[in-house]
């Protein structure tokens, strides 16, 4: 699933394809990817005419702000837009095409048809879901200590599932959490309110750190993953565990291994999260 550097490095590819296009045509050919609103006809007539002012995102969503709406989309799996020219063939598993006037379209691809798209009044995108439920980004100035310290003192948790929760901070995904939980040097099956105030600042700090260094490498390309151009990312590169079972750790060069925790596959350094 793409995780918050993922997605803004889509968005960040995005911009200069789409921005300042006006939208012609849309065509929906998987309706129950649009939830709202949830008349796909309303869908489409309330997006012809309007232009893309910007792109923003929210943790792992883009937010397509046009005039008068934002476009609020989750890749969830296997999504991406691709930008081609209208005389282009279709892709198998496109399944929103928006048109433009200038004879280009931007095209959803969703292999397992996981993804969602909202539709809301500029103004309104984050006093409804999604939007509303999320926590903040690691990135944000409201992610400090006494918040996660607050945070983690109330669950029974392990720390693992309380950093894939949505709700408590946003972005982070199974890659990422592996890798800040291994570089803080924390078991991800520890739970939350047992630890210490050095453990949940480290933590903290590495997934910034690591969700920075993320961003500027254009993410991490596991499987299908490629920005809105068709690269790669190449953190994959710099990975200490995800994906690395039964090599041997940067550090001590002990074996990872792969567990399961919080209903995840896990990818630990027994000793250097003890």
């Amino acid at each position: 699933m793409p995780e918050l550097p993922e997605v803004e490095t889509i968005r960040k590819t995005l911009i200069p394809l789409v921005t300042s296009k006006t939208i012609k045509e849309v065509q929906v050919f998987w309706p129950k990817m649009i939830k709202e609103p949830d008349d796909v006809q309303e869908f489409k007539q309330k997006l012809i005419g309007q232009t893309i002012q910007r792109i923003g995102r929210r943790g792992k969503f883009l937010l397509f702000y046009l005039d008068q709406y934002v476009l609020v989309s989750h890749l969830r799996m296997e999504g991406k837009y691709r930008v081609a020219d209208s005389s282009k063939p279709v892709r198998k598993h496109t399944h929103v095409i928006f048109s433009f006037t200038d004879g280009e379209e931007l095209r959803y691809n969703d292999v397992r048809k996981f993804g969602t798209m909202h539709l809301f009044p500029i103004g309104e995108e984050f006093t409804h879901s999604p939007l509303n439920k999320l926590g903040p980004e690691p990135f944000d100035e409201t992610f400090t200590f006494d918040y996660m310290y607050n945070k983690l003192q109330k669950t029974e948790r392990s720390i693992k599932a309380v950093l894939l929760d949505q709700r408590i901070v946003t972005g982070l995904g199974n890659i990422y959490v592996d890798e800040t939980l291994y570089r803080a040097g924390v078991h991800p099956a520890k739970k939350a309110s047992t630890l210490t105030e050095e453990e949940i600042e480290s933590i903290r700090k590495e997934a910034i750190e690591t969700l920075r260094n993320a961003v500027k490498q254009g993410g991490t390309t596991i499987r299908s993953y490629v920005n809105s151009q068709g690269e790669m990312g190449m953190f994959q590169q710099e990975l200490f565990v995800y994906g690395q079972e039964n090599k041997l750790c940067k550090h001590c060069g002990s074996p990872i291994v792969k567990i399961k925790v919080a209903g995840r596959g896990t990818h630990i350094c027994t000793e250097c999260q003890k």
